[in-house]
């Protein structure tokens, strides 16, 4: 799942791998990258214009989200949200589940922006949060081991103008879907955005609820900002109840994690409200009579003076107010670590980093270990290897800080927007760039910069490495790198 695991922290086992990369060349009047003219480049699969969902590797198969610009299906063309599914060895083009769009434009499902989620993959079901806000189970194998499982619809539910799709074996083979935007009253903001996070025999996933399309309203403002499904059937079994929506700023596109604190199971989020909150993974019987995530804790993740100024409310997307939580938050060791940012839309702004101890639970005014005001608005994941941790900013940089107090150990400027996390992965780390630069440093507290790859197309997505293999993506490619 994206991050590697229910912790989301993306520090991964490794070696080998290499760092003398060579992208390659296109073949004359194409989009295809000439295999000679790459080097340590295993295989390329070509993607549609944008890509934004992050690859996950599992059982033998790749899973990435892209738009529909180079449609696989030559009979299904014009804009959707695309999840394509890859051989891991070859990179052989294996099936793809097509989304059509829900029809709000940028308002709620921009256009040509495609599939934003990465997927979850749990044994031979993976789970999906598709470009219309419904939670998506379908099986690994696609169409190519028949149409398993009670759901028949997939011609159905992948066509446009009542036009069914005509199946094959590389089509996907759904098993059930959650229309969550429908069943909840959800209003997505520009996209809906989060990978849901599977434990256990459950599933939970942020709905992307937020403000229309002044930014001022708030259409939805009781509806849920996280909730539970059986992962078996897709029900809604929970949801959050502490009124994120209500102190929406923009969108909760964060995606969760869970830790265990002191034998204690526990969900952590960063709500569109720029609270990170902890919920028990147990669902409760709410007083009001329907099952509920109890809340354990919140922390503000913006300081007083972000929020007002001479005690009036600063103004959202201005440089000095507050932001939301976009990345996700990671638990280590009883501590979670979180870090502000906004739609790169808004553009620069003040930012802050956070450690907050998770067995010390205050309420709202509860003091974290360490704050950084340093650092500017980030989406960015950090990852955090022992002692320290990476974590990108917007405006480009990439920072390591120490873990136990928050200090910078060393700054390394990309010279170009970030919005890929870092994957920290054999004695390296990797970040990649507006300006499709992949960015190799080494991992310690000695800056030294290993190498940078140029990929020549932004890489918005955050590299993954599996069974000692690099995925890279760009808006328009997949690159599995290896010696």
């Amino acid at each position: 799942m994206w991050g590697g695991s229910p912790s989301r922290n993306m520090v991964t086992e490794a070696k080998g791998i290499p760092d003398d990369i060579v992208s390659g060349k296109f073949l004359p009047k194409t989009e295809t990258i000439d295999p000679k003219s790459t080097k340590n480049v295993r295989w390329v699969a070509k993607l549609g214009s944008q890509a934004y969902g992050s690859p996950v590797v599992a059982g033998g198969r790749v899973y990435v989200g892209t738009n529909n610009e180079s449609p696989r299906d030559a009979s299904q063309k014009g804009d959707r949200g695309v999840l394509m599914c890859f051989d891991e060895k070859s990179g052989e083009f294996l099936w793809q589940l097509l989304i059509p769009k829900v029809g709000a434009g940028k308002v709620s499902d921009w256009e040509y922006v495609g599939l934003c989620s990465s997927v979850a993959i749990d044994g031979d079901r993976g789970y999906v949060v598709s470009n219309r806000g419904e939670l998506v189970c379908f099986d690994v194998k696609g169409q190519a081991d028949g149409n398993a499982g009670p759901y028949q619809d997939e011609a159905k539910f992948s066509s446009v103008d009542g036009k069914p799709v005509t199946l094959t074996p590389q089509h996907a083979d759904i098993i059930w879907v959650t229309d969550v935007r429908t069943e909840l009253g959800i209003f997505p903001h520009n996209v809906s955005s989060c990978s849901p996070l599977v434990v256990g025999d459950r599933i939970y996933m942020a709905t992307s609820n937020g403000v229309d399309w002044s930014h001022l309203n708030i259409p939805a403002p009781f509806a849920p900002s996280l909730i539970a499904l059986d992962k078996n059937t897709g029900k809604v079994i929970a949801e959050e109840t502490s009124e994120v929506s209500k102190r929406a700023l923009h969108a909760s596109w964060s995606s969760p994690s869970y830790t265990v604190v002191k034998g204690k199971p526990m969900l952590i989020w960063g709500g569109g409200d720029g609270l990170c909150y902890g919920f028990e993974t147990e669902p409760y019987q709410h007083p009001e009579g329907f099952p509920a995530l109890k809340e354990l804790f919140r922390y503000d993740a913006n300081p007083p003076e972000y929020r007002t100024k001479n005690g009036a409310p600063i103004k959202y997307a201005t440089h000095d107010g507050p932001s939301e939580i976009i990345a996700t938050v990671i638990a280590v060791n009883d501590r979670a670590y979180m870090v502000t940012g906004q739609d790169p839309e808004h553009g620069d702004g003040v930012g802050m980093m956070s450690c907050i101890d998770l067995t010390a639970r205050g309420d709202i005014t509860g003091k974290p270990v360490w704050v950084n005001k340093e650092i500017g608005r980030s989406i960015s994941t950090p990852s955090i290897d022992g002692d320290l941790i990476y974590q990108a900013e917007y405006k480009g940089d990439i920072h390591c800080y120490d873990a136990k107090t928050g200090k910078e150990v060393w700054v390394h400027p990309t010279n170009s927007r970030i919005w890929s996390s870092t994957l920290v992965a054999d004695g390296k780390v990797y970040c990649g760039n507006e300006d499709g630069e992949l960015v190799i440093l080494k991992a310690g507290r000695e800056k030294q910069l290993i190498g940078k790859v140029d990929f020549y197309t932004p890489v918005y997505c955050t590299p993954v490495i599996a069974n000692n293999t690099l995925y890279v993506t760009t808006h328009t490619h997949l690159f599995a790198v290896g010696k």
